[in-house]
């Protein structure tokens, strides 16, 4: 890895001194494979974690899967997402392996406590373990069971690589993005699913794509509408309570996709008109160098790349402030000790 390819981002004081300095590369790109502005080397290569399922919804939603097993939109949305594991989440994918006869012992992405704090202490408080449906990747995986049971195809080993749903996952996230399937990076995820590595531009590109779909086939236009409008109808589906990607998709009212992923990663989108009449769809790409285990930068820079692009209201951004683009550092007290902010132009 050169030292171009990642750039300073983002900065942190104590009293009046920087303390630390976070570093980070995004790439903007417009549909038509305009790029609108980068940060360290738009081509280094990375994996999209989370942010890569909208793309991983496609090929069910091409085959009629939401159609055929009367799923509402927002199953579509938990599909795409990585849900904090509320009751609300939990009822949802209950319901869509119901209809797709599956059950969440089917599922192999593990189980870890619920990510939502108060559905968590709940279950603590009356001794409920945790199962597969609290599992933030639960949606992407019990879509991923029903295309296997829809297509007749085996369910035992549906996170195979060479399962044949995935390569037909593979072969659409390829096409999306315009990268060969052969300099498609594989590995593992954390939910033990395929995650692909690809250069930020070519992930922004994909996004882009999602967002304004005008030059794909029919087919597919079709299915990444249902993507994007699932996710800004019901962003409560995406993330959960309080989250940055479900408050900002709430605060934006429709414009914008946004979909986190480990390790530093995230993707937004900017649908048609959402920086002004007549402007095309736009796709965003970031990877934060530490993997941002705080999970403060992300929310800071994207804030900061809509700010700067217009893409957000003075109002929308006032009521995401909590997030950024700058926020204070407090102590273990919560007395401010200093500030972190964005440090880039575009």
């Amino acid at each position: 890895m050169s030292t171009y390819s990642y750039q300073p981002i983002l900065e942190a004081t104590r009293g009046e001194a920087i303390e630390s300095v976070h570093y980070g590369a995004f790439a903007i790109v417009d549909f038509t494979g305009k790029t609108l502005a980068a940060l360290g080397d738009p081509h280094t290569t990375t994996f999209l974690r989370s942010s890569a399922k909208p793309f991983q919804a496609i090929p069910f939603i091409e085959h009629e899967g939401p159609l055929k097993l009367g799923f509402s939109q927002r199953e579509v949305a938990i599909m795409c997402a990585s849900h904090t594991g509320t009751d609300d989440h939990f009822d949802v994918l209950k319901s869509m392996q119901t209809a797709a006869s599956v059950d969440q012992d089917d599922l192999l992405c593990g189980v870890h406590a619920a990510i939502d704090v108060p559905t968590r202490e709940k279950m603590e408080a009356t001794g409920a373990e945790p199962t597969p449906n609290r599992h933030n990747c639960s949606g992407k995986h019990t879509g991923m069971l029903a295309f296997a049971q829809m297509m007749n195809w085996p369910l035992a080993d549906y996170i195979n690589p060479q399962h044949p749903m995935q390569t037909e996952i593979l072969q659409t996230f390829s096409e999306m993005c315009a990268v060969e399937i052969e300099d498609i990076a594989l590995g593992m995820d954390g939910c033990s699913a395929p995650v692909f590595g690809i250069p930020l531009w070519n992930a922004a590109y994909g996004y882009a794509r999602i967002c304004d779909p005008r030059e794909l086939t029919s087919n597919r236009a079709t299915a990444c509408r249902s993507i994007t409008q699932a996710m800004t109808s019901h962003p409560d589906m995406v993330s959960g309570p309080g989250k940055f990607d479900t408050r900002l998709m709430a605060a934006t009212n429709g414009r914008i996709i946004s979909k986190g992923g480990a390790d530093g990663y995230q993707q937004i989108g900017i649908l048609p008109d959402g920086l002004h009449p007549g402007s095309p769809g736009i796709g965003i790409a970031i990877k934060i160098s530490d993997g941002d285990a705080r999970g403060r930068v992300r929310p800071a820079v994207v804030l900061e790349i809509l700010r700067q692009l217009d893409a957000i209201s003075v109002d929308e951004l006032a009521s995401l402030t909590e997030f950024g683009p700058n926020f204070p550092v407090k102590n273990w007290r919560q007395i401010v000790v200093g500030e972190a902010y964005p440090i880039f132009s575009i």
